[in-house]
């Protein structure tokens, strides 16, 4: 059965508004200066990928990618944790909303969300596609969502006392356990990047914006590489901050809204971001003064601060939350060693290299354990955590629509420059960042000069407009100029190890560093 039959209410898709105030009257959290709704998570304020498995049975054994990412569970033990939420949810007033994921109608996931808590369903009601149904449409999934359900590991089967789960077969997904409200959108996320290859459409972990001309742009990366604030661009229409997908008809967006990390959040620098968080947005785990402002900057709580807000908070967005194919696309990376340039252009052999390498640092990490530290990773398509299904899959797609498009695809560090981060680097500004993105976003990028970077074997260009040239080349921009080589051997070396794991073409292979 999908639905509860509590002994309390349900109530049926209700109004941001109506959503804050029942999260008011049953303490879920408070209202800050800015309006803003506030939830604290607990002990978990990022996703807990320990605690993430997936039935194993005939749709999914032989085509999830088992791993200590994707984590197999019996349909038994399943079973035993949804009625066990059920009963524990029987007697409580619920939220009910039907909503569904993906913007292109002829790929869209329905899905029926029930949450124990008026915040989540908030998150829920931004984060997903309203489509507002008033009852389950046909094929819908189910997440249920019962946040103060504590398990026991060895009695119920998992592995502490929270657990998400996600059943392909029966289309439900269940969380244990959690209050941090990622966890939903990560987990229909998850879905759609299992379901979508099987449809011709690549899954991607991306931002997308798109230009006056109809110029759309994507901006893949995990978290803290910039995405969000990328493609917040006031010169640009905003489809998405986070999922998308790519099919032979053009890039569509999985979500109905954003959700922004605020650490360090500054209104000069991400104005767009700023004004969002606004009457009925979601602020979580933030801060709050004296006098109920928000402290960005403070992360007594977690570096992986968050807000989320519906698109339509955004002043300049695309209607219809989709767009043509993209004439450029970026892949985001910090590098913690400071020797990738900040603009590099590749082959699609590169592409598909750094697609499936996925480098950059873990900042502010959004999963539990991780710590506060700052380290480097490598996640398989920039989101390997979200991806069920090989590598190999997604690469393939992304060459497909790459060689149909002839997109021009930019490697981009966010990350240090002039020396390692810790040793003497300095990260790169977020001005200096926008405008090697508008030398991208506008052209510019695709027709300059280029010299090539020994070692990487990248193309990084001469000039461009409102960059100063010597950050173009880490050669020049590094203090110390002899560490440089050394550094740049030491992350060479990381590369080629972590790629020993992918079976490709030499094409491919040759495209990487030497």
């Amino acid at each position: 059965m999908n639905t509860i039959q509590p002994g309390a209410k349900n109530f049926l898709n209700l109004s941001i508004d109506a959503l804050v105030q029942y999260a008011l009257a049953q303490q879920e959290g408070v209202l800050a200066a800015n309006g803003a709704f506030l939830a604290l998570t607990g002990k978990r304020t990022g996703r807990s990928p320990k605690d993430r498995f997936i039935v194993k049975d005939a749709i999914t054994e032989k085509t999830v990618d088992w791993n200590e990412r994707n984590q197999a569970i019996d349909n038994d033990v399943f079973h035993r944790l949804w009625n066990k939420a059920q009963q524990h949810l029987v007697k409580k007033n619920l939220f009910v909303s039907h909503l569904a994921v993906g913007a292109d109608a002829r790929y869209q996931l329905p899905v029926t969300v029930i949450t124990e808590k008026a915040w989540h369903m908030l998150f829920a009601r931004h984060l997903f596609i309203r489509t507002f149904t008033e009852e389950s449409a046909p094929g819908s999934w189910t997440l249920l969502n019962a946040s103060s359900l504590k398990l026991d590991a060895s009695a119920d089967g998992v592995h502490s006392d929270a657990a998400l789960i996600l059943n392909f077969t029966e289309k439900k997904i269940l969380l244990c356990g959690l209050d941090y409200a990622g966890e939903m959108k990560k987990a229909l996320f998850s879905v759609l990047n299992f379901l979508l290859p099987e449809k011709d459409v690549l899954p991607m972990h991306c931002a997308a914006n798109e230009g006056k001309e109809g110029e759309v742009a994507l901006f893949f990366g995990l978290s803290g590489t910039g995405k969000t604030t990328l493609s917040a661009d006031p010169e640009r229409y905003l489809i998405g901050d986070d999922e998308h997908g790519w099919g032979k008809e053009g890039v569509f967006n999985f979500e109905g809204g954003c959700y922004a990390k605020c650490i360090d959040l500054q209104k000069d620098k991400e104005p767009v971001i700023w004004a969002a968080i606004r009457d009925g947005a979601i602020m979580e785990n933030v801060v709050l003064k004296s006098n109920n402002e928000p402290d960005y900057h403070d992360a007594t709580l977690t570096q992986n601060t968050r807000a989320a807000y519906p698109r339509d908070y955004i002043p300049l967005c695309v209607e219809s939350n989709q767009a043509g194919s993209p004439s450029a696309v970026v892949f985001l990376t910090c590098d913690l060693y400071g020797v990738l340039p900040p603009l590099a252009k590749l082959s699609q052999e590169q592409a598909a290299y750094y697609f499936l390498s996925g480098y950059t640092a873990l900042v502010g990490s959004t999963e539990v354990g991780e710590g506060s530290g700052i380290k480097q990773t490598f996640s398989t398509c920039f989101g390997a955590p979200f991806f069920p299904r090989p590598p190999q899959i997604y690469a393939d797609l992304l060459i497909k629509r790459l060689q149909e498009t002839r997109a021009n695809v930019y490697l981009v560090n966010t990350g240090w420059a002039k020396g390692p981060y810790g040793q003497g680097g300095e990260r790169f500004s977020i001005p200096t960042t926008r405008a090697i993105i508008r030398s991208v976003v506008s052209g510019e990028a695709a027709s300059t000069e280029y010299d090539l970077l020994p070692g990487f074997q990248l193309a990084i260009p001469k000039q461009l407009s409102g960059v100063d040239s010597y950050l173009l080349d880490p050669r020049k921009n590094w203090v110390d100029k002899e560490q440089y080589p050394l550094f740049q051997k030491r992350l060479i070396d990381s590369f080629k190890e972590n790629f020993k794991r992918f079976q490709v073409s030499s094409e491919i292979l040759n495209a990487g560093p030497i």
